[in-house]
């Protein structure tokens, strides 16, 4: 069945269902994942999943449901359950669908050629990654892994209120965990690219940083109890964001589960910081023209001179609050309804190279990893995480350190900002620049 006569049955066992709105997404996909393991093909994984879901609303409920399958009969048993949904759900008088409105225009979003790159080139990028990695250093011994993933997506949102929304997309990746050896101490480092084309991902750089990574840490030594100034790298000043992020979803907030509930106008963090998420940015993980319902993405200041400027908005959280949806209905494919999530989540570009976020520490620490960031509480701030780095002394990099933690609430670690580097960097939809903390309680030996 092509693509618009699905539609248009679907479209027809809805319209027969005396609905008060509905939406129907169609989506399909080709994902490739290659690894490799000393110059050898380790896991090949290809697949083409292809789905529509719907969603639709009677009497104030909202029902979903999906099917992989275009069967007449398995169309029919999608709608029934989506009704089965609707009616089982407590009604919300703020349930409703998104009318159309223009879109932006994004260019980059998919590559044409990607389809024509022969595997073996694709398979080649893996391998080169791996031979780079272990050429890198001769401290490196092992690679852990080595992988290539692609994407491409087509999705079209069509609903009862003439929406209309399609959008193509490619995404290509590479990654690589690099295991660094000397005097029977071992190191991991780990990094990755991301890119919409083929021709801009850049195995060398990953290659680079993740074997410095490794290296960088051996030979790491313990250091006592101190508080000191602190410089987060962009990695761990994206992992502490990352836990801030859920704060700013409207449902969140509407649910009293947001630290930053009934601040807004507030200043919250330090006024050297600019919070924004823009899912309009080029060349941006979570870039799309629009959301999972269809509504345009947006460039939304969430965050500026430190003070809380507003939420994040899906069409119901907007109802809610009467207000206008900033375009963040997420979903995490065609078999989940849509729920609520960032786009391109970051802490804007500060003007300090990295080299002058350390001038100025006679003794400090530099933090380049932490670990169990995730366990933090998102709804109190707080945090206790273990971590490690390097000393800094006169304001130059000195020993690594290891078996270290750190501990706070992650709004009064923002507070603490008194500079912000310029090498603000993505690690998936989540990005920021390297952060120089005034003081820093960091627990040791």
């Amino acid at each position: 069945m092509e693509t618009n006569e699905l539609l248009e049955t679907v479209k027809s066992l809805l319209q027969a269902c005396h609905l008060d709105g509905w939406e129907i997404t169609l989506a399909s996909s080709r994902t490739l994942t290659v690894e490799v393991k000393e110059q050898k093909v380790d896991t090949f994984k290809c697949a083409e999943p292809v789905g529509v879901s719907i969603r639709v609303l009677k009497n104030g409920g909202m029902g979903f449901s999906f099917t992989t399958s275009i069967t007449p009969d398995d169309l029919a048993r999608m709608v029934e359950n989506a009704l089965v949904g609707a009616g089982a759900q407590t009604p919300d008088e703020h349930h409703a669908f998104p009318a159309p409105e223009p879109c932006p225009e994004i260019p980059g979003l998919f590559d044409e050629g990607l389809a024509s790159v022969p595997e073996e080139q694709k398979l080649g990028q893996a391998m080169e990654l791996e031979r780079l990695v272990l050429a890198a250093d001769p401290r490196v011994q092992k690679v852990r892994k080595c992988a290539y993933g692609e994407s491409t997506v087509e999705s079209r949102i069509v609903n009862s209120r003439g929406v209309d929304a399609r959008y193509r997309g490619t995404s290509v990746s590479a990654s690589a965990s690099a295991i660094a050896e000397e005097n029977g101490q071992s190191q991991m480092g780990w990094d990755f690219d991301f890119a919409t084309h083929f021709a801009d991902l850049s195995v060398a750089q990953v290659a680079a940083r993740a074997a410095a990574k490794a290296t960088g840490l051996l030979g790491a030594t313990k250091i006592p109890t101190m508080r000191c100034p602190a410089v987060l790298d962009s990695y761990v000043a994206t992992e502490i964001l990352e836990v801030l992020a859920p704060a700013f979803l409207a449902e969140n907030v509407q649910k009293g589960k947001s630290l930053l509930a009934g601040r807004r106008g507030e200043s919250i963090v330090s006024p050297l910081l600019r919070i924004r998420d823009d899912g309009t940015l080029p060349g941006g993980m979570g870039t799309a023209p629009f959301d999972a319902e269809g509504v345009p993405k947006r460039n939304t200041v969430l965050v500026d001179g430190g003070v809380l400027q507003g939420y994040l908005y899906d069409t119901l959280r907007a109802a809610k609050d009467g207000v206008v949806s900033t375009g963040n209905a997420a979903r995490s494919g065609i078999k989940s309804p849509p729920h609520m999530g960032v786009s391109n989540f970051f802490i804007e570009n500060g003007t300090v190279p990295f080299d002058g976020l350390l001038a100025g520490i006679d003794r400090g620490i530099l933090i380049t990893d932490v670990m169990g960031m995730h366990t933090a509480n998102s709804i109190s701030g707080d945090f206790s995480v273990g971590a490690a780095g390097f000393l800094v002394e006169e304001g130059k990099v000195t020993v690594p350190v290891k078996g270290i933690a750190i501990a706070g609430n992650i709004l009064e670690l923002f507070r603490s900002v008194e500079q912000v580097g310029n090498d603000l960097r993505f690690y998936g939809t989540v990005g920021a620049p390297s952060l120089r903390i005034a003081a820093l309680a960091v627990s040791g030996d």
